[in-house]
């Protein structure tokens, strides 16, 4: 996508060289025919708000588009805002779930975040909305 393609569809991200965390993620008007949208991810970094040790975690984003499709570089940088943060698995499900529900409105969205063992302990916490 161009940048001024990109312009008109309200991406600011995509065609840019960021080099930082966002804390949204951006849409664009979602194709005729598009029923069904996965992103998945090894790579989600975040903090246990007790130890502060790092939590590595699996992510499986699946949405039903309604009128808009999430960007994916802007995804990437809004996951990678996480890396830093307090918080615990099943928050962080609920919490991208609330954005991408929010900024894409979508028919449905189903969030499974799979916080790698620590401990010996797999942690896997889902957050759908309707």
């Amino acid at each position: 996508m161009s940048a001024a393609a990109a312009d008109d569809h309200n991406l600011t991200v995509l065609g840019s060289t960021v080099r930082h965390a966002i804390d949204h993620v951006e849409c664009f008007p979602a194709p005729d025919g598009c029923t069904a949208v996965r992103f998945s991810t090894d790579e989600v970094m975040s903090m246990c708000p007790v130890t502060d040790q790092p939590d590595i975690s699996s992510l499986l984003i699946e949405y039903e588009p309604n009128e808009h499709c999430i960007e994916s570089k802007s995804l990437k940088l809004y996951l990678w805002s996480f890396r830093d943060r307090a918080v615990f698995a099943e928050a962080l499900a609920a919490e991208i779930a609330d954005e991408v529900w929010r900024t894409a409105a979508p028919l449905r969205v189903r969030v499974v975040l799979r916080q790698h063992p620590r401990g010996g302990i797999t942690i896997e916490a889902t957050s759908e909305r309707p």
